[in-house]
């Protein structure tokens, strides 16, 4: 509907457009805007970075000038650690109507790529290192933020898991990987929540930058997924205009660009172009445009700050993660209590790059303490300074101050330049001040609590058993300080859970060898096997396991029921389990749902999150948490036969308060319903016959003789009893005991054909015709 009331006719408006008018529509006015066609009433669209806050720049031809005052949520590395959809819907609501406020269309955000290394530079701004989390987190804040008329733009599409080189290295990635880890939390968002548009990667993908890369932004996208909105380009991330737009790319941001506008012009007059690849980008851009421009919205043009900041407070309490209590937890009102670190004063509260907001206001965590600590004395040290440098006076005054206090709290926060979009950690390591100042402290006080703010994971293991207890704090948001006091007083019971795991050293990370790659290429040579389902296969113990966190209270499950043990792949299974609140405090507990694959053609982790709830629970109150796993719980990918499948057999449901804690499981027998076609060919193993539902139908009769020849070889005898009463497509291959269980290995992985040759003198017909007759019968 345009503002007049008649309804927007997009192809009849496409059909009006010139040449020219629709390539200037598919690149940017400004660095923030779409090209308005005054002529045809086209508004522009009015983007702006906004992960976790509105940076609006009163000038949309600058991208540096300081941006409009709005509140700073956590960041996405935060975010995820609360497991929680109805609350990050929330925060999109609220995202959404700061937006509205500034007369922002659409918000560059969230970022759901995987953490593949926890030493990129930019994981505060992505979620997980787990593509159900991710993407149904993300999913839950777009559709907040998208309720309210105001879009997002997913990023970055796809496989960009780093910062070193990110504008020219290529991600090799094979594909069964691609689908499996890295796009999945993408096609989660895009058939949840259809967000109005998608943010290109800068980088190469297998070759192809991703900003023209056909096969991701048309075949899988557009086409297999039903994507609706438009793909825009990471700032700068195009290289060449008319090659972007025939490979799936609508939007080339920012503008404006007369070079690249006129080089569609000449592109589609030289026939190097269609004008129906350039009309379809135009639809895509209109639609949202029209969308955005005809959505009923408040005309406030203010937002309520300080109910946003109550609700960035809310939201922080919510993420913070317990690691560690010995008891001390949550601290009485009273005695004598050491504040002691730079951040206490000086709030860690987001990291570096684009996605820096300007914030309202911002808690300052050592005034938050005071203000819940009642009739408690609450003195304040220093103890590092704010860069890298080393200063022992800073240690010695903060020592003073613990050991003469009944509890000492130590805000350790990284350096502001070294987690920030642009480059690459290059270590997990705390500064060394920091962990001097963290093990000179708990020498002298040993009821210290260790309050960490980072994007991210960081090395504990020097120190670790030296303080009572820990919290994972995040880049908390500008109401962080007060959250964290709300915890440390038993205000607010944590719930956080932690969404990438803590591994004992960097060395033992599964992108070790391979993370940041040589020059512009990097290998994912891990594959499947990111975060703790690498730590699973390798039975690695790291140091907190992915979905771990402490709390005031303790839980119980009991009654798992599965809706039936066995059941059809596109029926799908549900779950039912018993949720107990066994302390004496209210609190809440993430229960996550895990899936084991008994038996698989091809290897699988050893167990993969499918899904998972939130559940709050008073003192002694049960409640059953129902959970339905459908097809794509017991899938995988399968390169060959190009999609997803679900094989018959045996499939674990464990259920778990995190990766390493299963309270309970159950069996289930699946039966798939899909007819795949066969991928027996004349290389095929024997082993690969044998597999083949078909073709071990057909193999057996020429099986059973193969066998028998080398069984009297060895000098076994042919049992004949297994034919009894049974037809040639029922009898099942038997393996004589005389082969050998090693020569069998062998015999299962050499290709037919090959042991049909070495015996051809024998055979009735050559080995050729032998196999290609079987595979006729197929």
């Amino acid at each position: 509907m345009r503002s007049d009331g008649h309804t927007v006719d997009v192809d009849a408006l496409i059909q009006k457009m010139t040449l020219a008018e629709k390539a200037a529509l598919c690149t940017g006015a400004s660095a923030w805007t779409t090209t308005p066609i005054e002529r045809l009433d086209i508004p522009a669209l009015l983007m702006t970075d906004g992960p976790h806050g509105v940076r609006r720049v009163p000038d949309v031809n600058s991208m540096g000038a300081p941006s409009l005052p709005a509140t700073c949520f956590p960041t996405a590395s935060a975010l995820a650690a609360s497991w929680d959809v109805a609350l990050l819907r929330e925060m999109g609501q609220a995202l959404a109507v700061e937006a509205i406020a500034q007369g922002v269309n659409l918000l560059l955000g969230p970022g759901i790529n995987m953490k593949r290394s926890p030493l990129c530079g930019r994981n505060f701004e992505y979620f997980a290192e787990d593509p159900l989390l991710a993407g149904e987190l993300a999913a839950a804040l777009i559709s907040g933020i998208q309720s309210q008329g105001v879009g997002t733009s997913l990023k970055h599409f796809a496989a960009n898991n780093q910062e070193t080189r990110r504008f020219t290295v290529n991600a090799d990635v094979d594909e069964r990987t691609l689908r499996e880890i890295y796009l999945p939390a993408f096609e989660i968002v895009v058939k949840k929540a259809q967000p109005w548009s998608i943010m290109c990667a800068y980088n190469k993908l297998n070759g192809t930058f991703c900003s023209e890369h056909k096969q991701l932004l048309i075949d899988i996208l557009k086409d297999e997924w039903e994507f609706e909105g438009f793909v825009v380009s990471d700032w700068g991330a195009v290289r060449d205009r008319v090659a972007a737009l025939a490979g799936g790319l609508d939007l080339e941001m920012p503008g404006p660009k007369a070079r690249r506008t006129q080089e569609v012009i000449d592109a589609v007059h030289a026939g190097q172009l269609s004008e129906e690849s350039l009309n379809e980008a135009a639809r895509r851009i209109l639609r949202i445009v029209f969308k955005a421009a005809t959505f009923p919205k408040p005309a406030a043009s203010t937002f309520d700050a300080e109910a946003h900041h109550a609700l960035a407070r809310r939201i922080a309490g919510e993420t913070i993660v317990l690691l560690k209590n010995e008891g001390l937890l949550p601290l009485p009102k009273d005695g004598y209590i050491a504040v002691i670190g730079r951040s206490a004063q000086a709030a860690h509260i987001q990291g570096g790059g684009s996605s820096h907001i300007n914030p309202t206001q911002v808690d300052v965590p050592f005034a938050e303490v005071q203000a819940l600590a009642g009739d408690a004395e609450v003195i304040y040290s220093q103890g590092y300074p704010a860069g890298l440098e080393f200063d022992q006076l800073l240690i010695d005054a903060a020592v003073q101050t613990a050991q003469d206090a009944d509890v000492a709290l130590l805000y350790i926060a990284l350096p502001a330049a070294i987690e920030s979009e642009g480059y690459d950690r290059t270590s997990l390591d705390l500064t060394p001040q920091q962990v001097a100042l963290i093990k000179a402290v708990c020498a002298v006080q040993p009821r210290t609590v260790v309050i960490l703010n980072s994007g991210g994971v960081v090395a504990v293991d020097a120190w670790f058993d030296a303080p009572a207890a820990m919290l994972q704090a995040w880049m908390m948001g500008q109401a962080g300080g007060g959250a964290i006091a709300d915890v440390l007083f038993g205000v607010v019971n944590p719930s956080g859970k932690l969404a990438e795991t803590y591994p004992l050293r960097l060395a033992d990370t599964p992108a070790y060898l391979n993370f940041p790659g040589d020059k512009d290429q990097v290998r994912y040579g891990e594959g499947l096997y990111i975060g703790y389902r690498y730590y699973d296969a390798k039975a690695l113990p790291v140091r907190f396991p992915f979905g771990f966190g402490l709390s005031y209270t303790t839980f119980a499950y009991s009654n798992l029921r599965l809706s039936s043990t066995q059941f059809k792949d596109m029926d799908g299974l549900t779950v039912s389990v018993d949720v107990t609140n066994t302390g004496t405090v209210a609190g809440k507990e993430v229960v996550q749902i895990y899936v084991h694959d008994q038996q698989a053609q091809l290897a699988r982790p050893p167990k993969e999150l499918k899904e998972f709830a939130k559940v709050g629970l008073q003192p002694g109150e049960t409640k059953t948490v129902t959970i339905a796993l459908d097809f794509r719980a017991f899938a995988y990918y399968h390169p060959g036969h190009g999609q997803w499948i679900a094989e018959d057999g045996d499939f674990d449901i464990l259920v778990g308060a995190s990766a390493a804690d299963i309270r309970c499981q159950a069996t289930a027998t699946l039966a798939s319903t899909v007819e795949l076609p066969s991928l027996l060919n004349r290389h095929s193993t024997i082993g690969d016959w044998l597999e083949d539902p078909r073709g071990r139908v057909v193999f057996a009769p020429l099986y059973e003789q193969m066998m028998a020849g080398l069984s009297t070889m060895f000098g076994g005898e042919e049992d004949d009893s297994q034919h009894d009463g049974k037809s040639e497509a029922q009898v099942e291959p038997a393996e004589p005991d005389a082969i050998g269980m090693d020569m069998m290995g062998f015999l299962r992985q050499t290709p037919l054909l090959s042991i049909l040759h070495f015996q051809e003198s024998a055979l009735p017909a050559p080995a050729d015709d032998i196999v290609d007759g079987l595979l006729a019968q197929l």
